[in-house]
């Protein structure tokens, strides 16, 4: 950096003497010379006493100002030359306008303030509360100005200048897209994550705050990225105060929601781990209130004993789900009502039991052993680091697993390798009971991480398979909960829950049929359109055709008096809600045509009304839905006598 502001500098140097020497040797215009020398010899002084400083200067608007003073300079050369002495003849016809002078004059007085304000910028013990003015050369752009002082200030001032200048910063960013963008172009990016690895708390709060505003577009994350951006996360994310790890957690939401091709790199740096862990502090650690309280042996020395009895690895899992006490304590949430009442506790310790035990049953006892000495070591160290995580105040708590929960939200999307990370650890379980128990912004992140997931899931049969087996505590749990706010339809985890329970459509069993109800109940023509529309939306995967059980789930939607709904719907709903309604009516006739309830709902007379509407037959999908559906209704019924007008 030195060498090449000294490289800079070294030309407009050399321009100066030589202005100053030609100056000097002026045969006319002897006054305007003397004071173009003086200016320039000025100019000069501060150019090398910025040569000097070249481990200060900050490079950005060193090359803007050195290069206007470079042209200055250069212009100021000609007109010297001009006022040697050349010859009568030449002098005559060679007259300087006195304007000429006087302007560049002017010129060599802006780069003078140029420079005195590029050198006291670059100061490093500059005190932030001194007003450094305008430089002339930002005169048409000031916030420029700005930008260059609190970005020099985070290159060479104290950690709590650098704290106030990356306040700055984020105040700027937050106004204006514009502002953030020359925060990036002028060198922004490189000293807050600087600041953000060394500095305060406070500090590393406002440099990662920046860095999430910063994050407007793909090409802002990149240069992030290539930065360092990941490490420096990550490091903080292990080490910091929980305040700054929630405003880091945010800031990885942001950079991954405006560009998303940054996600697997995220991902290489093992930020899931350590936001999974973020949102697991006191949701399903030993002591949270959702404790393991199984009689099951937990030790690494009782697992070898329970182990040693079969060569299985499976042995002591099997034995854990074939327990009377298993199935008593972890009853499925969409099972019947003979069953005992669903526990959230019991779910998250039954799980936690078998996550103990199973990595375990398949290694050696000798392994086992030597590794309980490592594990105990360690957990000493990590005791030390979890003393100031539990001293934290309860809002800091549920703003860190707010904002965790925002993070994997948005990593998770559309992204099956880190939905697979998220779900193979003990996130679903943490999700569960934070939608339980979490605020309501906690509950808000979690149902949307919840609903990304599963959307993901939707299309990849080997996730769906793995994350959301049928007889999965964790799955079970999170389905509890999913019902339960669909059930109860007043809040804003609404819509991502339905999305989520549609998402799971082929994951259900036949007898699985209670989250139909509450669905059909959306469907209700009071409801907002949007709700209407999701709801629709949820229940077409439960019946449409790629759905093995779309029979069993049809049948079930009828019983819930569905098809008076959609009808309604169709006829009197709104337009974006109409199309969803129909699909769904002409999944239910095709897969159902033979109901005694379709029949007297005169669905075969609806579909006849609604073939000969134009803006509902205008998708090629629906249109042949509809012909479809009414093939397979007139094998078994009527056309009513009560038509649609």
């Amino acid at each position: 950096m030195a060498d090449l502001v000294k490289h800079i500098l070294a030309k407009p140097i050399q321009l100066a003497d030589q202005v100053i020497k030609f100056a000097d040797e002026a045969s006319n215009n002897k006054q305007e010379c003397a004071e173009l020398k003086s200016k320039t010899e000025k100019l000069a002084g501060l150019l090398r006493q910025a040569a000097r400083a070249s481990n200060e200067l900050y490079e950005r608007p060193t090359r803007r100002i050195i290069d206007d003073t470079e042209q200055v300079l250069d212009k100021a050369l000609s007109l010297a030359l001009k006022c040697r002495n050349n010859g009568f003849v030449k002098r005559v016809f060679t007259l300087i306008p006195a304007a000429s002078f006087r302007k560049m004059l002017s010129q060599l007085e802006n780069s003078i303030g140029d420079v005195s304000w590029l050198l006291r910028v670059s100061a490093p013990n500059n005190s932030t509360d001194e007003y450094l003015g305008l430089p002339p050369i930002a005169a048409n752009e000031p916030i420029l100005c700005l930008i260059w002082e609190q970005i020099a200030i985070l290159y060479t001032g104290t950690l709590d200048d650098r704290s106030d200048a990356a306040a700055s910063l984020v105040s700027l960013a937050r106004d204006n897209d514009r502002y953030g963008k020359l925060i990036i172009e002028e060198g922004g990016v490189t000293p807050l994550l600087k600041l953000a690895k060394e500095g305060k708390p406070e500090g590393q709060e406002n440099a990662a705050t920046a860095i999430g505003l910063l994050a407007r577009d793909p090409e802002s994350v990149e240069l992030m990225i290539h930065a360092g951006v990941c490490s420096v996360f990550v490091k903080i994310l292990k080490e910091s105060p929980m305040k700054v790890q929630a405003v880091v957690a945010w800031a990885v939401s942001e950079l991954v929601s405006h560009h998303p091709q940054c996600k697997d790199v995220f991902a290489q740096h093992n930020i899931v781990r350590l936001l999974v862990g973020h949102l697991a502090f006191e949701t399903v650690e030993e002591h949270s209130k959702y404790a393991i309280t199984s009689n099951k042996p937990t030790t690494i020395h009782a697992v070898v004993l329970a182990s040693n009895g079969s060569q299985n690895p499976n042995h002591v899992v099997n034995k854990l789900t074939n327990d009377d006490e298993f199935k008593s304590r972890v009853s499925h949430p969409s099972g019947s009502n003979k069953q005992p009442p669903f526990k959230m506790h019991n779910v998250v310790a039954t799980t936690m039991t078998m996550k103990e035990l199973l990595p375990n049953s398949n290694q050696k006892t000798v392994t086992m052993k030597e590794n309980a000495h490592h594990t105990s070591s360690h957990s000493l160290s990590a005791n030390t680091l979890l003393k100031g995580r539990e001293l934290e105040d309860p809002a800091t708590k549920a703003y860190m697993k707010s904002m965790a929960a925002r993070a994997l939200w948005h990593l998770a999307k559309e992204n099956s390798t880190i939905c697979r990370s998220i779900t193979e650890s003990r996130a679903l379980l943490c999700f569960a009971v934070l939608l339980e128990k979490g605020t309501e912004e906690v509950r808000y992140n979690s149902a949307m991480a919840v609903m990304e997931i599963t959307g993901v899931a939707e299309q990849d049969s080997d996730l769906r398979r793995s994350a959301f087996k049928p007889n999965s505590p964790a799955c079970k749990a999170v389905i509890e909960q999913l019902l339960q706010i669909i059930e109860k339809a007043n809040s804003i985890l609404l819509l991502p829950c339905v999305r989520a329970i549609g998402n799971l459509a082929r994951t259900f069993r036949a007898t699985e049929s209670r989250m139909i109800q509450p669905l059909v109940q959306l469907l209700d023509g009071e409801r907002e359109a949007e709700i209407s529309k999701e709801a629709t939306i949820a229940l077409s995967k439960f019946a449409c055709t790629e759905n093995y059980l779309r029979i069993d789930h049809s049948k079930a939607i009828i019983s819930a008096g569905g098809a008076k709904h959609l009808i309604q719907l169709v006829y009197f709903g709104e337009q974006m809600v109409q199309t969803p309604a129909l699909i769904l009516l002409c999944y239910i006739a095709l897969h159902v045509a033979d109901s005694e309830d379709l029949a007297q709902a005169e669905v075969l007379t609806f579909l006849e009304w609604a073939s000969k509407q134009s803006h509902l037959i205008s998708n090629e999908k629906v249109y042949t839905l509809i012909h479809e559906s009414k093939s397979r209704l007139e094998l078994y019924q009527s056309r009513g006598s009560r038509g649609f007008h």
